[in-house]
């Protein structure tokens, strides 16, 4: 039987090769057959000059061990070559590969890389504060689970600045098209999307003009008194800031107003 059964690897590590299109003939001894370390330890050679060879002698170690220690090594080497070659396809496959290891070995000290890998994949694929966020939330969210899964991980430390790279292009993304109705007077959807920013992403780094177009947006508006929190705000908290300055012009001017209303 047992025979039989190194016969039979071979023959499908073969067929999966020819179907790829190479020549080549790949034959496992019966003492390599029969060791994961040994399988796996192949499997490595190949990485950098053979990757699909390398995923095969990985992908039997999963199937012929599928509970030792080689096999989640083998399962996370899998998705670490697709990882790799970068682009869509491949990064797509590589989350699938990642999020599979998780649910197989939960336990596993490298859940936390394999997460974080897995927010990677979406964060390679970002694009400018200009244009569409889809994927800039989605790495958010992974990267979110990161610190909320494995909060003592390395790879949570290392979210933390990643999280704030997306929180920072969705808050850019938010300002722009509050920005757009602001500049042609659509205020009340210029203070519902600057209001968001304020709600969402706290640490934006260009808070101080939100609170200035906020600010203006109530002014002009008509509804002078909303206006005032948020130019106080600006000018206690921005004090250098270029819409300070403006801000403590426009003060002056309410308070003037103000005032003749009560004589």
């Amino acid at each position: 039987m047992k025979k039989i059964k190194i016969v039979s690897l071979i023959a499908i590590v073969f067929l999966v090769v020819g179907f790829g299109c190479k020549k080549e003939k790949i034959e496992i001894s019966p003492e390599v057959a029969s060791s994961d370390e040994a399988l796996f330890k192949l499997g490595e050679k190949y990485i950098e000059k053979d990757p699909e060879k390398a995923q095969l002698y990985f992908r039997q170690v999963i199937d012929s061990f599928p509970k030792s220690f080689y096999a989640q090594r083998a399962k996370l080497s899998i998705a670490d070559i697709y990882f790799k070659k970068g682009d869509e396809g491949n990064l797509i496959v590589a989350a699938s590969e990642y999020r599979e290891f998780i649910s197989l070995f939960p336990l596993s000290p490298s859940s936390s890389y394999a997460q974080y890998r897995i927010a990677l994949t979406y964060f390679k694929k970002v694009l400018g504060p200009g244009r569409d966020q889809t994927k800039t939330k989605q790495a958010l969210d992974e990267f979110k689970k990161v610190i909320t899964n494995y909060p003592m991980s390395e790879e949570a430390k290392s979210s933390q600045e990643n999280i704030r790279l997306c929180e920072e292009y969705l808050a850019e993304h938010t300002y722009s098209i509050g920005y757009y109705y602001y500049k042609v007077h659509v205020f009340k959807a210029s203070i519902s999307r600057l209001s968001e920013i304020l709600t969402k992403y706290p640490n934006y780094s260009k808070m101080d003009k939100v609170y200035f177009c906020l600010g203006d947006s109530y002014l002009k508006w008509n509804k002078a008194d909303q206006s005032i929190p948020y130019f106080t705000k600006l000018i206690s908290d921005f004090p250098q800031s270029k819409y300070a300055k403006n801000a403590v012009e426009i003060m002056k001017e309410i308070e003037k107003e103000q005032e003749g209303k009560k004589k």
